[in-house]
């Protein structure tokens, strides 16, 4: 498994991108925290952010393009073109993401 920050974010966006919640779910810590910036708690717990993800992959239009990435440390911030399946049709959202990762796992995001 690759432990060094940006390898865990890219491959968590890698299994993000082929929709595989098994593989999307080894680079999350099992107390891992999931905020909406700044301080929103959406999920708590490897569990949380599991069911949170199932949802959103089965999105047929879902992939997250990387425009960006800026490692320092632990932390990994990622600028990315998100393609989703909105209620109202497919669109595309710009993001930021911040993880800071911690033995090879992202711990919150």
């Amino acid at each position: 498994m690759q432990t060094s920050p940006g390898a865990v974010v890219q491959a968590q966006l890698d299994a993000y991108n082929a929709r595989d919640i098994d593989a999307f779910m080894r680079y999350w810590a099992d107390d891992c925290q999931y905020y909406a910036f700044p301080n929103t708690l959406l999920a708590s717990g490897a569990d949380a952010i599991r069911q949170r993800h199932i949802v959103r992959f089965t999105e047929p239009d879902l992939f997250g393009t990387l425009t960006n990435r800026i490692v320092l440390g632990s932390m990994v911030v990622d600028q990315e073109t998100v393609s989703r399946t909105f209620p109202d049709g497919p669109g595309e959202v710009d993001v930021v993401a911040i993880y800071e990762v911690a033995d090879g796992k992202i711990i919150k995001a």
